[in-house]
């Protein structure tokens, strides 16, 4: 029987998605989300959108994260977007990290994506949206 208590923590999966390398950024915001009291999961480097999806549908996340710097953001959030609703679980909020345009940003906005926050994001700042977007969520 689960506490009252396990099940208010935030559940988060962290994903780093296509051929984007680089992972200290995304390993930061991981250890502030842990020190912030959530339950944090990391799928390491070089995911597609469908492991990332499934990860995220298998693990009851309340929360995606998925940083990208290679500049295919364009391409990864509409598809895991798309996946998101194939596996009915477009209540897992998706949330978008790194190195993206303003204009980008809008459009990602505008197609489902929740929050972007980029690389110059203080790490309070991202556990305070997490914390805020999983608030205003309905109840699961």
């Amino acid at each position: 029987m689960e506490t009252t208590e396990a099940k208010n923590i935030i559940r988060v999966l962290i994903a780093k998605v296509g051929l984007d390398g680089h992972d200290r950024g995304v390993k930061i915001v991981a250890r502030c989300l842990r020190d912030a009291g959530m339950d944090v999961i990391y799928t390491g480097l070089h995911r597609t959108p469908e492991e990332v999806v499934h990860a995220a549908v298998q693990e009851d996340v309340d929360v995606l994260g998925v940083s990208i710097l290679s500049g295919a953001h364009m391409t990864i959030f509409p598809k895991i977007i798309e996946l998101l609703r194939q596996n009915q679980a477009d209540d897992i909020i998706l949330v978008g990290g790194g190195v993206i345009p303003d204009d980008d940003v809008a459009e990602l906005r505008k197609l489902g994506v929740a929050e972007i926050l980029l690389q110059d994001t203080p790490p309070q700042t991202v556990a305070d949206t997490i914390r805020d977007l999983v608030t205003q969520r309905a109840p699961r």
